[in-house]
């Protein structure tokens, strides 16, 4: 397992942080998937292999798994096991509706962890408006408080919104650390490499969530990209390829992986031992950069998903027919798109809904003609 040093934190954490969002789940009488109903024993066995393995840093939070997540955390973490790892895990700040519901929430968290203490404790998914509503009740006087009677050891947030605010964040309290989504795809994306570098530059400690795009880098991938990957001297897998590219930045500092089997655990842990600093020369550099090139030349629309187009007053839900359109051909699966796109046009949220009243092109950073897009991809995923 390779260890990455947080001088500022005198901590040394391994740079594989199991990710407690996709745990194994039971099997259900129906055959369907209950993401609530996690298969304890199995969870509890994949989190502690990994630890006796070398990792040593847990990542979980409120909401996952119906709220379960945590429980099953605490189970795992029993017979020593808390005290061999830095424990993350994230405040629902979509559920506080004042100062004092902070520490409640806190509290209870503590209480299913089943610790006195959380070693990272996140402000969850910061945007604009929760952000707006975090400095208006005064959070960094909560996030003192806990850190001075040491409910909580390091605070950080994670992020998921535009560059320009995740600047703003980072330069209004001093955080330990930050979380944010980034991947071979999405390097421009959200906080984005330049966000990362900014982060770290701040001696601003950086970990890495979503790193294969919910699992999309792994098993979809369009045989064009196939074809490049085979180029390289040393054969790798396209999830080997994703993490590393990662890995070989120094101011990563950890980068999260849902496991949900112990298959998967264990190649995580092989593609970890020795990806570090450095792990990728020149050839293989060009061969991700060959890669993204590919994957950018099947975007159909160069949405970021902002959301400045939001919300749509009929009711559209923008972001998400133009993501569905553009995985259609970012991973040679229109099928699995259709089928998503049902789900809209259920929800009455699908294309058809718009009424070509302009605000959204008027709100539009990236100046997409939103209307045509719109009618092009609500063809292109009923047909």
């Amino acid at each position: 397992m390779q260890y990455r040093t947080i001088k500022k934190l005198d901590l040394s954490l391994s740079t594989f942080g199991i990710g407690c969002m996709r745990l194994p789940l039971q099997q259900q009488p129906d055959g369907l998937k209950d993401s609530s109903k996690i298969d304890q024993d199995e969870a509890v066995r994949m989190i502690r292999h990994g630890i006796d393995e070398g990792v040593n840093y847990i990542d979980t939070a409120y909401p996952y798994h119906g709220g379960n997540s945590e429980r099953v955390v605490a189970e795992a973490l029993k017979d020593g096991y808390r005290e061999k790892v830095y424990l993350a895990t994230k405040l629902p700040v979509w559920l506080a509706k004042s100062y004092d519901d902070f520490d409640r929430l806190l509290n209870e968290q503590l209480e299913k962890l089943q610790t006195d203490h959380i070693d990272f404790y996140l402000l969850h998914a910061l945007n604009a408006e929760r952000w707006e509503f975090l400095k208006k009740v005064n959070v960094f006087k909560f996030l003192d408080q806990a850190k001075k009677d040491g409910r909580i050891r390091h605070a950080g947030f994670s992020f998921h919104d535009q560059l320009p605010l995740f600047k703003e964040i980072i330069d209004s309290y001093s955080w330990d650390m930050t979380q944010i989504q980034l991947n071979l795809l999405d390097d421009h994306y959200q906080a984005g490499l330049e966000g990362l570098h900014y982060a770290a530059d701040r001696d601003v400690m950086v970990v890495i969530m979503e790193p294969l795009r919910g699992g999309a880098l792994a098993a979809r991938i369009p045989n064009d990209v196939r074809d490049v990957w085979n180029q390289a001297e040393t054969k790798r897998t396209p999830v080997e390829w994703a993490f590393r590219w990662l890995a070989d930045f120094k101011e990563v500092s950890v980068i999260l992986s849902g496991v949900s089997t112990m298959e998967q655990l264990q190649d995580n842990l092989r593609i970890f031992a020795d990806a570090a600093p450095g792990c990728m020369n020149e050839q293989e550099k060009d061969l991700v950069s060959q890669v993204q090139a590919l994957y950018r030349s099947k975007i159909r629309v160069n949405c970021t998903r902002c959301n400045y187009c939001m919300p749509c007053p009929s009711g559209v839900n923008i972001p998400e027919v133009f993501r569905l359109y553009n995985n259609m051909f970012l991973f040679d699966d229109p099928e699995a798109s259709r089928s998503q796109y049902q789900k809209l046009i259920k929800d009455q949220s699908d294309a058809t809904q718009c009424v070509e009243c302009g605000l959204c092109e008027a709100a539009c950073p990236q100046s997409i003609p939103i209307i045509n897009k719109l009618v092009e991809a609500h063809q292109a995923l009923t047909t």
